[in-house]
């Protein structure tokens, strides 16, 4: 990590002295293309593992935790920033953190409001004793073992803590992926003018970081969703194949022209940057970092805060205006289905299109089909969840099942028909009376 360079002695001749190099790469347009992507594509082959592969949520979460921890090793091992390396890291990191958020929330019940609050004082406390103990965050100064690994902690928290910000605001707050996107870029964009304009740059990198993970999800569900639900429908492995494109081509650009690399800085100059500079870009630290922050924060909390209060103020008066599913009744006098979550017949029409699909020998349609279930279950949480906790989570594990079957890497049509049938039965229960 650290290389020879010739300055002057005190009688002119020239004498060595140590540069340390960077583990990082330099923040530029292409750093965040990249980043999304690796959130998209992290994203993707986690569902990959956990359904097409059947592993289960604690099955993929070990599986990537041991390619976590391997690709860890390799990057605290180079002496310099490696595109390669770095960016695997970067993706098995979006994996992780993504599947600690997801175990939270589907086999611990931990509320997604209790994880956002959770990560973020776990994010805020890293911040704090990355640095105390360093007395920077710049990434222009990760040079050290022990800063790396802050960093890399950060990163870990930031992708956890995106994850469940995301899923809070698509799926809870029943807002949808692409507005939740649309919303992401709209502060994002917020926060680039507001570092143009002064914002401390380590305070707009921390926020921005956060902010890319959800964005990264919403853009990949776009392109993924069918038609049908307002996306492109270029299907899962389609999206992935061409965001794992474009991770490649920007990691064989950076190698080749070595554009992202953080000039070698003398050991002088690093010590006497961790004793006293706290952001990037030649910030000094009286450019009132502390106080950018706290305002900032408070006013994302104030926002955030108030914004959540109204939007599910809004989902229980919707919810608390509906008639007891045992006394609604179709148009033609005859009692609808009873079901404490209220009418479902939306998501059993779609459960029949797949099943009449596999039984119709068209494996790859009943497929595709089960993917509009998942995308209508997910924008409808919001509505449903709050009506009957039990009942939605019941539909939602046989709405997994169904999932994992269809979408196996070695589908059992026996296995899928079971599937179809046991969801069909919970969403269309014995008729009220």
């Amino acid at each position: 990590m650290t290389r020879q360079h010739s300055l002057a002695r005190a009688d002119g001749s020239p004498a060595p002295v140590r540069q340390r190099l960077s583990k990082v790469p330099e923040v530029t347009a292409l750093f965040w293309v990249i980043k999304v992507l690796c959130t998209t594509v992290g994203e993707s082959a986690a569902d990959f593992l956990n359904v097409n592969l059947g592993l289960g949520l604690t099955g993929t979460s070990v599986v990537t935790g041991v390619l976590l921890v391997g690709a860890l090793i390799v990057q605290f091992t180079v002496r310099r920033y490696v595109p390669v390396t770095y960016w695997l890291a970067v993706a098995l990191v979006s994996v992780f953190g993504t599947l600690v958020t997801d175990n939270l929330t589907d086999n611990l019940g931990v509320p997604l409001e209790t994880s956002t609050l959770v990560f973020g004082g776990l994010l805020g406390l890293t911040f704090l004793a990355w640095y105390l103990v360093e007395r920077t965050l710049s990434i222009h100064s990760v040079l050290t073992a022990r800063r790396e690994a802050f960093y890399w902690l950060a990163v870990l928290v930031t992708f956890a803590l995106g994850t469940a910000t995301g899923d809070l605001m698509a799926e809870v707050l029943g807002v949808g992926y692409l507005m939740t996107g649309v919303i992401m870029v709209a502060l994002i964009a917020a926060l680039a003018a507001g570092w143009r304009n002064g914002l401390n740059p380590v305070l707009s990198f921390w926020l921005v970081y956060v902010l890319t993970r959800p964005l990264g999800a919403s853009i990949g569900d776009y392109l993924s969703q069918s038609q049908d639900v307002g996306g492109l429908g270029l299907g899962a492995t389609v999206t992935s194949l061409i965001f794992t494109a474009g991770i490649i081509v920007i990691v064989v650009y950076f190698s080749v022209t070595r554009a992202d690399v953080i000039p070698a800085t003398p050991a002088t100059r690093s010590a006497a940057a961790g004793s006293g500079s706290g952001s990037d870009s030649g910030a000094r630290p009286g450019r009132g970092g502390l106080v950018q922050t706290i305002v900032v924060v408070s006013l994302v909390l104030v926002t955030a805060g108030t914004g959540y209060f109204l939007r599910r103020s809004a989902l229980e008066s919707d919810t608390s205006g509906l008639a007891p599913a045992s006394d609604q009744a179709s148009g033609g006098g005859q009692a609808a289905p009873f079901s404490p979550l209220g009418d479902l017949s939306k998501f059993a029409t779609i459960t029949q299109d797949t099943l009449d699909r596999l039984n119709a020998g068209h494996q790859s349609a009943a497929t595709s089909r089960i993917g509009d279930l998942e995308t209508a279950w997910d924008n409808a949480e919001a509505r449903l969840k709050p009506r009957d906790g039990a009942a939605w989570t019941a539909i939602d594990d046989r709405i997994d099942t169904a999932l994992r079957a269809l979408r196996s890497t070695h589908p059992d049509v026996n296995r899928e028909r079971s599937a179809l049938t046991g969801l069909l039965t919970d969403l269309r229960p014995q008729a009220g009376t």
